[in-house]
């Protein structure tokens, strides 16, 4: 049975509609938008003019997880997403930090974050601790090796992807619970991109139901990712087409959470995704 309510933080989502959780990348070196929010007025500016057109949840990150990717130390993470959940938590929707050090997301939760998105899934020493007191919204997401390594040789990592993406994902969803923490606070994501090869990623949005740990929502992070490119032939900038297509799809196949670069082109796709399926 599907989730009615999804608890994040001081917000209560009924999940009737898929929610849009914007990106705000406040890093030199992301894959599609690295060094353009990385001062603190440009990443509010543009916080500003995702609130305008609708979004739901700010995604706040401060290292970067593009393949290949280095590690970012503890203190820069700190100083780049701190400030920013400080100006952002009174500005009246759920804010999100993207990141899996544990004393991050302790520092973000204090400060007012209402949501932690870690693509290790918890997995880091004390990383559960760090939130398990929180009514904080949590998503864990798949994901083989590190940024690093992760696309090293993802074709021969699994028997079945969306078999073996769905067993990881309950068997993460169920450690969560047994820490008590609650069921109505987890979303998972099948990590688009994240160790899988362009066919194992449509594999995973194509089947996306039975990627998932039954009556958990997913959050879908596809915007301007390679699998898109690697259809239409096109650099990250010039994705938006194919990015809203892949978000309408995902929302088709279940998803809850659409995680995005262009916020105001999606809410307005959804919109009409939403018309088309109230009239039918």
């Amino acid at each position: 049975m599907a989730q009615s309510v999804w608890q994040c933080g001081r917000f209560s989502y009924s999940l009737e509609r898929p929610l849009v959780m914007g990106i705000l990348n406040a890093t030199p070196d992301s894959f599609s938008d690295g060094g353009r929010f990385l001062s603190r007025d440009a990443a509010l500016h543009h916080a500003e003019h995702m609130l305008a057109a609708g979004v739901d949840i700010v995604d706040i990150g401060g290292e970067s997880t593009r393949p290949g990717a280095p590690p970012l130390s503890l203190g820069e993470e700190l100083e780049r997403v701190i400030p920013l959940v400080d100006e952002l938590r009174d500005a009246g929707i759920a804010i999100s930090v993207d990141t899996y050090k544990p004393e991050v997301m302790a520092e973000a939760l204090a400060h007012g974050a209402d949501m932690i998105n870690d693509i290790w899934a918890l997995r880091l020493p004390g990383a559960i601790d760090a939130v398990a007191d929180s009514p904080c919204g949590l998503c864990v997401m798949h994901m083989i090796g590190d940024p690093r390594t992760m696309q090293a040789d993802p074709a021969s990592a699994y028997d079945d992807v969306v078999t073996d993406v769905a067993r990881f994902l309950e068997q993460r969803v169920a450690l969560l619970e047994s820490a008590g923490i609650s069921r109505s606070r987890i979303t998972v994501d099948p990590g688009f991109g994240f160790g899988k090869t362009v066919e194992q990623n449509y594999a995973l949005l194509a089947h996306m139901p039975q990627s998932a740990p039954a009556g958990i929502p997913v959050l879908a992070g596809l915007s301007r990712k390679s699998m898109l490119g690697a259809v239409v032939n096109k650099p990250p900038a010039e994705r938006l087409a194919a990015s809203i297509a892949a978000a309408v799809m995902a929302a088709e196949r279940g998803a809850k959470i659409i995680r995005v670069h262009d916020v105001a082109q999606t809410v307005d796709a959804l919109k009409v995704w939403q018309a088309t399926r109230a009239a039918g």
